[in-house]
């Protein structure tokens, strides 16, 4: 659990600048959980955007109920808006039932975001539950099915990725090295050639 905290503290800082902002959104877009495929049983850094889709309003709160084995361990901080969890449990076994924002103000088309670092429990489909309150007192529920006009967000967790996760990290890695390795080669050839005109 020391390394989860000092992990979560290494990853969320700089990202929590990010998270702090709006994000432009389109026009019809719909509240989402991202990344939409993981790992199960790994802790993953999630984003949850609403977007404000009401012309003349903006979206002042937001209500998530994740589902049953997704267990939320700590969150990004977001300038402006002020966070609210319902728990239960106590310690390592608290269990975070719904969250809370408020004090925010996300004009029209533009998105209300918020980070989290969590993790499932079993490889499944797993569907959130998500009320955004506008400025006007209008609430939309983004609980409905994926062919709805407000479907609710949904992840997939897998028992694995089929080696994607680990291939793209080895992928990256062999970049880096055959970039630093191009590098090392032109400054070899730079100093030959450099040696043979002095010679």
């Amino acid at each position: 659990m020391k390394w989860l905290r000092a992990r979560t503290r290494w990853v969320v800082l700089p990202v929590a600048a990010g998270g702090a902002l709006t994000l432009a959104g389109s026009a019809f877009a719909h509240a989402e959980v991202s990344p939409p495929v993981v790992v199960s049983k790994k802790t993953e850094f999630f984003t949850l955007a609403v977007p404000t889709e009401k012309e003349n309003a903006a979206t002042t709160k937001v209500e998530l109920t994740p589902p049953s084995g997704f267990a939320i361990d700590s969150f990004a901080p977001t300038t402006g808006w002020t966070r609210e969890a319902q728990t239960t449990g106590t310690g390592e076994n608290t269990v975070i039932q719904k969250v809370t924002w408020t004090g925010g103000k996300v004009p029209t088309e533009e998105d209300a975001v918020f980070q989290f670092l969590a993790s499932t429990d079993a490889a499944k489909t797993y569907s959130f539950k998500v009320r955004q309150t506008y400025s006007d007192g209008t609430v939309v529920d983004w609980t409905g099915p994926e062919s709805s006009d407000t479907p609710a967000p949904t992840i997939e967790a897998k028992s694995s990725l089929g080696g994607g996760g680990s291939g793209t990290t080895l992928a990256v890695i062999a970049l880096v090295v055959g970039a630093l390795g191009l590098v090392a080669g032109g400054i070899a050839l730079v100093a030959a050639g450099g040696k043979r005109t002095l010679a």
